[in-house]
C-alpha cells in the first residue's frame, strides 16, 4: 500500500511541510498462485501541534484487505470493521474529543483505491499502522506468478456535468527529498518447487529454506529508491499442476457461513498447447485506444525512452498487420470525447488496411481526459455480425470515476463479446483493467517499466485467434456428509496461459479422527474434446488465524454483488453481511480504531498532512512534465504555474527531464520566467523492424520495390540478380523479408510471429516447390542461416 498525496483544489503545490510517514516495511508469504501481505507503516510528528496524516494508495483489484491495528503511544489498537457511515462518525467524534484515531476506507467506485487517515497523533508521537490483505496472483506469459506492490496512484479524471471538461481529484504534490523508506521481505512456497525470483527492482540473493526448493525468501536490497512498482516474478517448477488449498473456518464462528466452514481453493492452470491460426478466418476484432493526455508520458518515465501512445500505436500497427483475411475490424480512440476510423466495423482487405495502418500514425493524445463508457456503449449499440464473434481489446494507462459502472456495462454485454484489456504504465487502475477482462470472458495485461506492449498484446490477439477451453464444470468427490458449495459463478473459460482459482465452501460434519481424502474432477471441452484434470487433497485441515483462503472467496463473492450500481437491496444486504463476518473491506464497509485510554485528550490544534508520492522521473525532488500532464489531462493551452516556488536548478531539471507538455511557465526563485514549450521529446523515428512490418500487405506478402531494398540494406541490383530463376518479385520479397525479420529481429519474435505466419501461409500458396531454393538463395543474399521446417512451415535459426 503506497501512499499518495492529494489536493482537493485540482492544482499543484509545492511542499515544504513534514512528513509524519518514516519507514513502510512489508512482509509477505506467496503460496502459489496466493499471497497474503502484512504491511507496517511507521509515524513520528515532530512538529509542535497534533496533526491529522492522510493518504491515499492503490492495491489490486483483487485484493481482499482484511485486518488493520495500530501501535499508538505502546498501546496496541485492533480496529473494528463497520458500516461506513458509522465508522466516518466514530473517527470524527473521536477526533473532536481529543482521542487518537484511524480510519481505512475503501473508495466507493472502484476496488482498488484506499484512502487511509491517521488523527491526534501528538508532538513527538510515534505511531504504528498494520494493514493485512490477501490477493490473487497473475500469470505472466513466460510462466511467471507475478506479485506487485504498486508505488503510482494515477490521477483520476472526472466529467464535469454537462461539459466535456473535467476535473482531477487526486493531484500528486511536488515534493523535497522523500524522508521515509521501504523495506520488503518475501517467503515464498510452492510443494513442487521454486526456479528463480526476478525483479526489475535490485534484491538480495534469493536464499532457499528447505533443501528440495520448496520453500524460499527473497528481500530488497538495501537503498531501494521506491519511485516504481516493485515486482517479483516467481518460477515455480511444475507450474501447471492443478492444486489445492484446503482451510479450517474461523473459530467461534457460525457454522454453514462461509467463515465457519471450511473452504477449498482449487487452481488451473492447464497447459493448453497452442492451434496454428486460420489465416482467414471469421470475426470481428475492435481496438479501443485510451488517447487521454497522459499517454504522452514515457513508458518507463525516463527521457528518450517512447511515449505510451508512440508505444501503443506501434502495437496498433503490429496488430493489423496480424490480422486474418475475411474478418472485420475497427479502431476507437476515447478521451473526455471518443471517436472511430469507421461508422462500424469494415472487412480486413489491402485498402481498409492500408487506410487504418495511416490513420493510426497520425493519431495523438488529443481526446482530454478519461471516459471509456460512451464508446463500449457506442461499440455495442453497433449490430453484431452472424458468423462472426466479436472481441474488444481496450488500452488505458488511466484511472476512470466510475469504474464498476463500466464493468457492469461490459458483463451486461458478455454474452455478444469476449474484452482482452491492457494496463499501460505504472498506476493503470488493476480494478478497471482485470474488471473488465474478468466481466467478458479475456484476460488481463499490465505493461510497466521497459516491457514492450508489442509482445503482450500480440500474445493476446494470440489467444483471441485460438480456441479457449469451455464448458467448464466441476464435480467433487467428497468423504460421507460433506459437500462443496461453489463460492461465485467460477469461470467460464480460460486462455492459453491463463490461471483461474475455484472457491468452495465444504458444507457438513468433519470427522475428528483419521485420514479422510477428497478428489476434484475438473471436466472442459477443448478442440472438440474433453479433458479432464483430477485433483486429490487431504482433509487435513491447514489452521491459521489469516484465513487467506476465505478472505479471497469473501473478496470474489463480493466483487460480483456489488459491481453493479443496480444491485438491488437483497444483494446489498448480502454484500454488507459478508463485508462485516469476513473482515473484507467493500464499498458499504470501513475500519476505525479509537484510544479511548489516553490519559487526558490530545491538546492544540490539529494540523492536516498530506503523504506525498514518491517521484517518477528525472529528478528526486521534482515531478517531471509528464505527471504535470496526468494531472491536468484537460490541459492543451498554457498551463500558468507562475505561483510556485521553483530555482533556476529545479527549472534546468524540468527541462532536461520532463516530457512533451503544451507551453508552461515556471517563474524562478529570482523571477527568471523559464518558458518550456518543448522537453526531452522522444525519437518518433520508424525502427527498421516497424518499417519492415507497415510494408506488409494484408494477404501476408511483401511487396518488392525501393523501400524493402533500403530495410534490407541491398541494392536492386544485388536483390534481382540473386534470384531464383522464374520467381515472382514478390515471392521473393516476401522470402527476403521474413529472413531479415529472423536474422535481426529474432529477440522480438513474439510482435511478428502472427505475421510471419501469414507470410509462410500465402507463400506455401503461391512458391510451391521453389520456396525452399528460394529460402536457400535468401540466405545467401542476407548471410544468414535460416531452414524452412515444412512439417509447420515455419522458419527456424539453425544451431
Amino acid at each position: 500500500m503506497w501512499p499518495s498525496a492529494t489536493h482537493r483544489y485540482g492544482f499543484l503545490t509545492s511542499s515544504n511541510l513534514p512528513v509524519p510517514l518514516k519507514s513502510i516495511s512489508v512482509d509477505v508469504i506467496i503460496r502459489g498462485f496466493v499471497a497474503d501481505v502484512v504491511s507496517e507503516l511507521q509515524y513520528q510528528n515532530e512538529e509542535k501541534n497534533p496533526v491529522e496524516a492522510t493518504f491515499v494508495f492503490p492495491l489490486d483489484g483483487e485484493a481482499a484487505v482484511y485486518a488493520f491495528e495500530g501501535l499508538i503511544g505502546g498501546k496496541l489498537i485492533e480496529a473494528q470493521i463497520r458500516e461506513k457511515k458509522q465508522a466516518e462518525q466514530e473517527y470524527d467524534d473521536a477526533l473532536s474529543e481529543g482521542h487518537q484515531a484511524f480510519l481505512l476506507e475503501r473508495e466507493e467506485n472502484t476496488s482498488d483505491i484506499f484512502t487511509c487517515n491517521l488523527g491526534n497523533l501528538p508532538p513527538g508521537g510515534e505511531a504504528t499502522l498494520k494493514l493485512r490483505y490477501v490477493q490473487a496472483l497473475a500469470v505472466e506469459p513466460d510462466d511467471a506468478v507475478r506479485f506487485v506492490l504498486p508505488a503510482v496512484l494515477n490521477p483520476r479524471y472526472i466529467p464535469e456535468a454537462g461539459s466535456e471538461e473535467g476535473t482531477v481529484n487526486k493531484v500528486h504534490v511536488l515534493t523535497k527529498d522523500l524522508c521515509y523508506i521501504l523495506s520488503l521481505n518475501a517467503r515464498m512456497e510452492s510443494p513442487y518447487g521454486i526456479n528463480r525470483v526476478e525483479s526489475k527492482c535490485s534484491l538480495d540473493p534469493l536464499q532457499y529454506m528447505t533443501e528440495d526448493h520448496t520453500t524460499a525468501q527473497v528481500s530488497l536490497a538495501e537503498g531501494h529508491q521506491f519511485d516504481r512498482d516493485v515486482e517479483l516474478l516467481i518460477y515455480y517448477e511444475d507450474v501447471h499442476k492443478t492444486s489445492a488449498i484446503l482451510e479450517a473456518g474461523k473459530s467461534g464462528a457460525t457454522p454453514g457461513s462461509l467463515m465457519g466452514d471450511p473452504a477449498l481453493l482449487l487452481t488451473l492452470y492447464p497447459n493448453i498447447s497452442a492451434v496454428k491460426p486460420n489465416h482467414s478466418a471469421a470475426g470481428e476484432l475492435i481496438f479501443l485506444l485510451d488517447r487521454s493526455g497522459s499517454m504522452d508520458t514515457t513508458m518507463d518515465n525516463s527521457c528518450g525512452s517512447p511515449t505510451r501512445i508512440q508505444s501503443a500505436k506501434e502495437t496498433l500497427i503490429f496488430l493489423l498487420k496480424s490480422l486474418p483475411l475475411g474478418c472485420y475490424f475497427n479502431v476507437y480512440g476515447f478521451g473526455s470525447t471518443y471517436e472511430s476510423f469507421y461508422p462500424q466495423s469494415v472487412e480486413y482487405t489491402q485498402e481498409s488496411m492500408s487506410t487504418s495502418v495511416q490513420c493510426v500514425k497520425e493519431l495523438n493524445c488529443d481526446l482530454g481526459g478519461t471516459e471509456i463508457i460512451k464508446p463500449l456503449k457506442a461499440i455495442y449499440s453497433q449490430p453484431y455480425l452472424e458468423g462472426h464473434p466479436r472481441q474488444i481489446f481496450v488500452f488505458t494507462d488511466g484511472e476512470v470515476f466510475n469504474t464498476n459502472e463500466v464493468i457492469a456495462e461490459v458483463r451486461r454485454n458478455s454474452g455478444s463479446h469476449r474484452c482482452f484489456s491492457f494496463g499501460i504504465g505504472e498506476g493503470a487502475s488493476t480494478s478497471l483493467v482485470k474488471g473488465i477482462a474478468q466481466a467478458a470472458g479475456g484476460s488481463a495485461e499490465f505493461i510497466t517499466g521497459k516491457e514492450r506492449m508489442q509482445a503482450k498484446a500480440l500474445q493476446s490477439l494470440k489467444k483471441a485467434l485460438q480456441p479457449a477451453v469451455s464448458g467448464i464444470s466441476l464435480n467433487w468427490e467428497l468423504p460421507s456428509g460433506l459437500e462443496a458449495k461453489p463460492v461465485g459463478s467460477g469461470p467460464q473459460v480460460i486462455f492459453q496461459g491463463q490461471r483461474c482459482l475455484i472457491y468452495a465452501q465444504i458444507r457438513g460434519q468433519l470427522q475428528t479422527t483419521g485420514s479422510m481424502e477428497g478428489t476434484a474432477i475438473v471436466r472442459y471441452n477443448f478442440q472438440n474434446e474433453s479433458p479432464t484434470e483430477t485433483t486429490k487433497f487431504s482433509f487435513q485441515l491447514e489452521k491459521t488465524d489469516r484465513l487467506p483462503v476465505h478472505r479471497l472467496a469473501a473478496q470474489a463473492l463480493l466483487q460480483e454483488l456489488e459491481e453493479d450500481k443496480e444491485t438491488v437491496e437483497e444483494k446489498r444486504l448480502l454484500a454488507l453481511q459478508t463485508s462485516l463476518s469476513s473482515g473484507v473491506v467493500c464499498s458499504q464497509t470501513a475500519y476505525v480504531g479509537v484510544n479511548t485510554e489516553l490519559g487526558k485528550p490530545v491538546q492544540g490544534p490539529l494540523l492536516h498532512r498530506d503523504v506525498p508520492l514518491p517521484v517518477l522521473g528525472g529528478s528526486s525532488r521534482l515531478l517531471c512534465g509528464a505527471s504535470l500532464f496526468q494531472t491536468f489531462p484537460m490541459a492543451r493551452a498554457c498551463l500558468d504555474l507562475t505561483q510556485q516556488d521553483y530555482s533556476e536548478n529545479e527549472v534546468e531539471v524540468l527541462e532536461r527531464n520532463c516530457d512533451p507538455l503544451p507551453v508552461i511557465n515556471i517563474m524562478s526563485k529570482k523571477g527568471k520566467l523559464a518558458q518550456l514549450s518543448s522537453f526531452c521529446r522522444s525519437q518518433e523515428e520508424e525502427s527498421p523492424l516497424l518499417k519492415l512490418v507497415s510494408l506488409q500487405n494484408a494477404d501476408g506478402s511483401w511487396p518488392h520495390g525501393p523501400a524493402l531494398n533500403t530495410i534490407l540494406d541491398l541494392s536492386e541490383a544485388e536483390i534481382s540478380d540473386k534470384a531464383p530463376a522464374h520467381v515472382t518479385p514478390d515471392i521473393w520479397a516476401t522470402v527476403l523479408a521474413i529472413l531479415w525479420l529472423h536474422l535481426n529481429a529474432a529477440e522480438q519474435k513474439d510482435e511478428w510471429e502472427l505475421l510471419e505466419g501469414k507470410a509462410v501461409h500465402w507463400l506455401k500458396m503461391n512458391a510451391g516447390a521453389q520456396l525452399a531454393e528460394c529460402v536457400k538463395a535468401g540466405n545467401a543474399v542476407l548471410g544468414s542461416s535460416v531452414s524452412l521446417r515444412f512439417g509447420g512451415f515455419e522458419f527456424m535459426e539453425l544451431s
